[in-house]
C-alpha cells in the first residue's frame, strides 16, 4: 500500500469519525435523555437526519481508499447503498401514501419503509466499519 502519509491518515480518521457520528448519536442522546429524565427516548430516524455527516465522511473515506487502493469496494458499495436506499424508501412512502398521510403508518407499507430504513443504517455501518479497517491498514507497519 502506497500513500500512507500523515494527510492520508488524518483524512481517514476524520472520515471514519464522521461516518460513525450518525450511527452513534441516537444511542448517546438516548442515554443522556435517560440519565436526565429517567425516560428512554430513541429516535430511529436520526441517522437519516444526520446523513450529510455520513456522506462527507464516506466521501473522504472513499477518496482515501481509492488513493491507497485499499477497501475501496467495501466503502464505495456501502456509500452507494446509503445514498440510494433513502431515495427508494421515500419513493415507496410517496407511492403508498405514507408520505402524505393518506394511510396510517401500519401494515406492510410501513413495515417495508422500516426495513429500508434498517438497510440504510446497515449500509452506514458498512461504510463506518470500512473506515475502521482502512485506518487499521494505514497504521500497519
Amino acid at each position: 500500500m502506497k500513500n500512507k502519509g500523515s494527510l492520508t491518515k488524518i483524512l481517514a480518521i476524520l472520515g471514519t469519525l464522521l461516518a460513525w457520528f450518525p450511527i452513534l448519536a441516537p444511542f448517546l442522546l438516548s442515554l443522556v435523555s435517560y440519565i436526565q429524565g429517567r425516560i428512554f427516548h430513541f429516535d430511529y430516524l436520526m441517522p437519516a437526519e444526520l446523513f450529510p455527516f455520513a456522506l462527507v465522511g464516506g466521501g473522504l473515506l472513499f477518496l482515501v481508499a481509492r488513493w491507497t487502493r485499499s477497501r475501496w469496494k467495501l466503502i464505495g458499495y456501502g456509500l452507494v447503498a446509503a445514498v440510494c436506499l433513502p431515495v427508494f424508501g421515500q419513493a415507496i412512502a410517496s407511492v403508498t401514501g405514507l408520505a402524505t398521510g393518506e394511510i396510517e403508518p401500519t401494515g406492510w407499507e410501513w413495515a417495508l419503509v422500516l426495513v429500508i430504513i434498517a438497510a440504510f443504517v446497515l449500509a452506514l455501518v458498512v461504510v463506518a466499519v470500512g473506515g475502521i479497517l482502512l485506518v487499521r491498514d494505514l497504521f500497519k507497519k
